[in-house]
């Protein structure tokens, strides 16, 4: 944006600085001189019939107070012109800084050094947004980088297989054309879940009272099936836990959660536990229901499984990342992203996503969503 140029902010607080000083100089010389005034008569004599009069003051007190006042305004435009560049310095390092990031370099930090005060302050806040934008466009680099081979797959694969096609034509057919639809089958997966990933992101949503509980158990019959097939146990627990949000982002959220418990498990004989309720403002637990103002609709996910390192668990929330235990090469591999979308929605809600490990193996889930009477 082009704008005219104007008087610097040094040059501004230094005139001010010189005519507060001038101001008060010549305030401070009309008091004395009122005085003088007051208690001097106006006659030849002079006070007491013994010089001075009103008229000698005159003659010596105003070209002094005249001198006096140049010497304060050359003081105040010095003193102030020192002073203004001194107190504008901190500005100075966060406009270039400002500069250097509008020009792509997000890695550079202020890192203002001093007691606190309001330049140290912004100084800080803007260190901390330059650290939030690094990081949102180094996860966004990654997210291109990978979907971009996660997408070039399925394409690779369609397109092997049709050069099989035409250059053996008595290859079976019947296998040709199943092969192509699970590619495919995956592709469309895989494009469903960035757009759900995108919608997440972007937060255009219409809002509603959900809850939680009920989507809780459309998921859990929905999976059933799977759960049963794979002879998982899965329960469902608590009571209502309100909120408010898009009711299709918020139920794909407790599906991927469900199904993820259900996939990632041990082979037989393993547990899933859904469980959702309220934590009430200030009590720290899960309460017996019913929402209201202050209070906080949790989800939890808890499931049976292989043991994960510690330093695993935080990179699971990742697009495209999986754990090294937890990789799967049947109908339900997944494409990596199913975490990173419960994350992108609970993002989206103002709500917080808490992953743990569980010591005897397996992974427990926590949503908290901001609650709706």
């Amino acid at each position: 944006m082009t704008r005219r140029r104007g008087l610097s902010a040094r040059l501004k607080l230094t005139l001010s600085y010189a005519g507060f000083l001038a101001v008060a100089g010549a305030l401070l010389l009309a008091v004395v001189w009122g005085y003088l005034l007051r208690y001097v008569p106006d006659n030849p004599q002079g006070l007491l019939g013994v010089s001075p009069n009103r008229w000698l003051l005159v003659r010596t007190f105003f070209p002094a107070a005249a001198v006096a006042m140049a010497c304060l305004l050359v003081f105040g435009l010095v003193g102030g012109w020192l002073l203004a560049g001194r107190m504008l310095a901190p500005l100075h390092r966060i406009r270039d800084a400002a500069r250097r990031a509008g020009e792509g370099s997000l890695s550079h930090r202020i890192r203002m050094k001093g007691r606190q005060d309001e330049f140290r302050e912004l100084s800080d806040a803007f260190d901390s947004m330059l650290g939030r934008l690094e990081s949102h466009v180094d996860e966004q680099r990654r997210f291109a980088a990978n979907a971009s081979h996660e997408l070039r797959t399925p394409l690779a694969v369609s397109r092997a297989l049709l050069d099989v096609a035409r250059e053996d034509p008595t290859h079976d057919r019947e296998e040709l054309v199943e092969r192509l639809r699970t590619v495919n089958t995956r592709a469309i997966a895989l494009t469903e879940a960035l757009l759900v990933l995108s919608r997440g992101d972007t937060g255009t949503f219409t809002r509603e009272n959900v809850d939680l509980s009920l989507l809780a158990e459309e998921a859990a019959e929905t999976l059933l099936p799977l759960a049963e097939q794979r002879r998982i146990r899965l329960d469902v627990t608590g009571t209502a836990a309100p909120t408010s949000g898009s009711a299709e982002l918020l139920l794909r959220m407790v599906t991927n959660l469900v199904q993820n418990a259900v996939v990632h498990n041990v082979p037989a004989g393993g547990t899933v536990t859904v469980h959702t309720g309220t934590e009430g403002a200030g009590t720290g637990r899960i309460g017996t229901g019913g929402g209201g103002t202050g209070a906080t609709s949790v989800l939890r996910v808890e499931n049976t499984g292989p043991p994960l390192a510690p330093e695993v668990v935080p990179t699971l929330t990742e697009p495209f990342q999986r754990g090294a235990t937890r990789v799967r090469t049947d109908e339900h591999a997944g494409v990596g992203l199913g975490l990173a979308i419960v994350r992108s929605v609970v993002r989206a809600h103002d709500g917080s996503l808490d992953l743990v490990a569980r010591p005897a193996g397996g992974l427990l889930v926590t949503v908290r969503l901001p609650g709706a009477p």
